[in-house]
């Protein structure tokens, strides 16, 4: 079955939102077994929405709309698939009952305009929408399934979870098990990773092989289709032991795994606390691992130092150390580092200090960057880096390249027991 996904809306031909839907719809297709082709978007304008509709009615199985459903003069998504397939739309009594209900309860009286919301397509689905006005439609004909769905996400998300996609699993073509493992891998780029199993992604066929850059980070997304889960996973495990033998030394996790999850897991599991400096990141370091549920249990706090009155009122860090080799250094990263750890009383403290520029800072480069790792009863180490691109990706990069070294050192203390 080939889908193809419709984003409906100028806002997003103007940038003012992120197709989010799309994303969201592929990877549900996906874990369905069924293949999307083609993603588009299109403005609330009649002539060209009319265009997209015969085109994608006209080369894919299965064509799902997001948007376009509201009450508005240019909410035009239902009429003009209706108008594409020659399909009429009719009234639908449970849809109008539910309008009316929902404007009552809020003691208002109905608008005319939003009565077009209750019209479905004659001899179609109805997904019902507790969360809005506008139900989900569908209709088939004997060449294409076409499902519009509302675009705000709190109605969308929903409707698609109970109505849409036991729909979908319902007109597939042939049952059919489709299983993705996730491969994550950090130190190595992207081209230098698939250089490496280029033998690999070139052979493929079932399972796939989809490598994916992500900021400082590789993905391979491994898919396979088979009759059964089961024998979808065995056609996978060969394909995933020959990517570990030539790469397996840069996987530091799989499937939803991420730096900060892992590493909050670690501190979890030990036992251990972590406190943080940071000077040219921000506070991103310390908002990256916060953003992890039950963070608390091994993240203590953090300071953001990027005064030099801050790194050495509050972390103790020597003016005379800063004068002699400044607060871009491996020294500076190293004091920092044991300076947190004894400010929180934790077991390890993690700083970072660099340049994220746009300009230069004490005539060292944009992209400097050291890492400090101190641990309680360890010698502290730090780390020096050549970071590339904007600002932004500079403090990101920093971050995980700052997480992925007290992972390994956690990962040392486990087999050291």
């Amino acid at each position: 079955m080939r889908a193809e996904l419709v984003a409906v809306g100028t806002e997003l031909l103007l940038g003012q939102i992120v197709d989010t839907h799309s994303a969201f719809l592929s990877r549900e297709l996906s874990s369905l077994g069924i293949d999307v082709y083609f993603h588009t978007s299109v403005g609330d304008n009649r002539d060209r929405l009319v265009a997209v509709v015969k085109t994608a009615v006209s080369r894919s199985d299965l064509v799902i709309f997001t948007g376009g459903l509201g009450p508005t003069e240019d909410d035009l998504t239902k009429e003009t698939v209706a108008e594409a397939l020659g399909v009429p739309l009719v009234e639908h009594p449970p849809s109008v009952a539910s309008l009316e209900r929902l404007f009552s309860e809020k003691g208002q009286t109905i608008p005319p305009s939003n009565y077009k919301q209750a019209l479905v397509f004659e001899g179609g689905e109805v997904f019902p929408n507790p969360n809005g006005t506008a139900p989900g439609v569908a209709v088939s004909t004997d060449s294409v399934t076409c499902v519009l769905l509302p675009g705000p996400p709190t109605e969308l998300y929903p409707m698609y979870h109970a109505e849409v996609r036991p729909f979908l699993e319902s007109i597939r073509s042939k049952e059919e098990a489709v299983v993705s493992h996730v491969l994550r891998f950090f130190g190595i780029g992207e081209s230098h990773l698939t250089e490496r199993i280029g033998n690999l992604i070139q052979d493929q066929t079932n399972p796939t092989i989809a490598p994916l850059a992500k900021e400082g980070e590789v993905t391979l997304r491994l898919t396979a289709k088979a009759d059964d889960r089961q024998r979808a996973q065995e056609l996978m495990a060969p394909v995933k032991e020959a990517i570990l033998h030539s790469v397996g030394q840069f996987m530091y996790g799989e499937d939803d795994d991420t730096l900060e999850k892992l590493v909050i897991s670690a501190l979890r599991d030990q036992g251990k606390r972590l406190a943080v400096a940071e000077s040219c990141t921000g506070g991103l370091l310390a908002q990256t691992l916060t953003s992890v549920p039950g963070s608390s249990a091994g993240f203590q706090g953090g300071v953001v130092c990027y005064a030099n009155e801050v790194k050495t009122g509050m972390l103790g860090v020597s003016p005379e150390l800063l004068k002699t080799h400044g607060a871009v250094s491996m020294d500076s990263a190293l004091a920092l580092a044991e300076g947190v750890r004894g400010r929180f009383d934790t077991d390890f403290g993690l700083s970072v200090t660099g340049v994220a520029g746009p300009g230069r800072v004490e005539e060292k480069p944009v992209g400097l960057v050291y890492l400090g790792v101190s641990e309680r009863g360890e010698a502290t180490r730090a780390y020096r880096l050549n970071l590339g691109g904007s600002r932004e990706k500079i403090q990101i990069r920093a971050v995980k390249q700052a997480l992925h070294a007290l992972l390994e050192r956690l990962k040392k203390g486990v087999a050291a027991k």
